[in-house]
């Protein structure tokens, strides 16, 4: 995951709304069964289907009332405490 490119995204989602980015979710995990897909073109698949999911978390705590720079950092700590486990 990508701190930048989840800005990115949750900056569109407050510009447009989060159900476009649900709808290409939708989209990317339909193209993951495609059986002819490479593998690195799976991988980029996953690392746009892990920003776009963390765009929405971050999203959801900003709609919750966490400031938005608060909301980013405190998803990134636990993205990166849940790989230092």
């Amino acid at each position: 995951m990508r701190l930048p490119v989840i800005k990115h995204l949750q900056e569109f989602i407050e510009k447009t709304d989060e159900d476009y980015l649900v709808e290409a979710i939708d989209v990317l995990e339909h193209l993951t069964e495609l059986e002819s897909l490479k593998d690195e073109e799976l991988d980029v698949i996953g690392e746009l289907l892990s920003n776009m999911y963390g765009a929405l978390e971050v999203q959801k705590e900003i709609a919750n009332g966490t400031p938005k720079k608060e909301a980013m950092n405190a998803f990134m700590k636990r993205v990166v405490g849940s790989i230092d486990k």
